[in-house]
């Protein structure tokens, strides 16, 4: 299981870490919702580790955009927090398992084990991307891509979209500045880019009289 730890205190951290490695998984430690950005790269994740109190964006909306993001993931939340209050809004975010501190090191290996048994993997083909809608990033294979905020737009509604396709029209909905005549343009552009950041030669395709189609694995957060 690849599995990211993500909370604040450094040595619960270090002993989670080191406890979950000791079974066999592999394990990363991050110390904020920002930081957990840096541990993905284009790997992927099977399991998330979640305290509640973070710095900076708290584990509640962390955990309700990363399953928005990436439905197959693991989610177990892991805090102090023990109001039932608390443990409804777990649940309600995306949290399968809602565990409270203190914790034994067995009590969180088998919540790990029980959740290995039913996460289900999506088999892509290509390697995936992932898209960083807050820093208007695009990370891959190569190189972290900048861009602008319609290019992040464009590609996270390209991720909702079936299929990954859009009509003309509902690209051009997007924004006062894509009109018929500038819409190519500005998809030679987000190709270029999704080029340099490693997803191959053809990652949007045009759908003759219609629109475009993403083809190639996106993860958004």
């Amino acid at each position: 299981m690849n599995i990211v730890v993500v909370e604040d205190h450094d040595a619960l951290r270090e002993i989670t870490v080191k406890s979950l490695r000791g079974m066999g998984h592999d394990v990363r430690g991050a110390d904020s919702a920002e930081a957990l950005v840096d541990e993905i790269g284009v790997r992927p994740i099977d399991l998330l580790v979640l305290d509640l109190n973070l710095p900076g964006e708290n584990g509640i909306s962390l955990a309700r955009r990363f399953r928005a993001a990436q439905p197959h993931v693991g989610i177990i939340m892991l805090t102090a927090r023990n109001q039932i209050t608390d443990k409804l809004a777990g649940y309600d975010s995306g949290a399968d398992i809602y565990l409270t501190k203190p914790t034994s090191v067995e009590e969180l290996g088998a919540a790990v084990l029980a959740l290995a048994r039913r996460i289900k993997h999506p088999k892509p083909d290509m390697a995936d991307l992932l898209l960083d809608q807050a820093a208007l990033t695009l990370r891959g294979a190569q190189q972290v891509v900048g861009l602008s905020a319609l290019e992040a737009g464009l590609l996270a509604a390209f991720t909702r979209a079936p299929e990954q396709r859009l009509d003309h029209w509902q690209l051009m909905a997007m924004s006062e500045d894509l009109k018929k005549n500038t819409l190519e343009a500005q998809i030679t552009r987000l190709r270029k880019k999704l080029v340099q950041a490693g997803a191959g030669e053809h990652p949007v395709k045009a759908i003759r009289s219609q629109g475009y189609q993403l083809c190639v694995r996106l993860v958004a957060i």
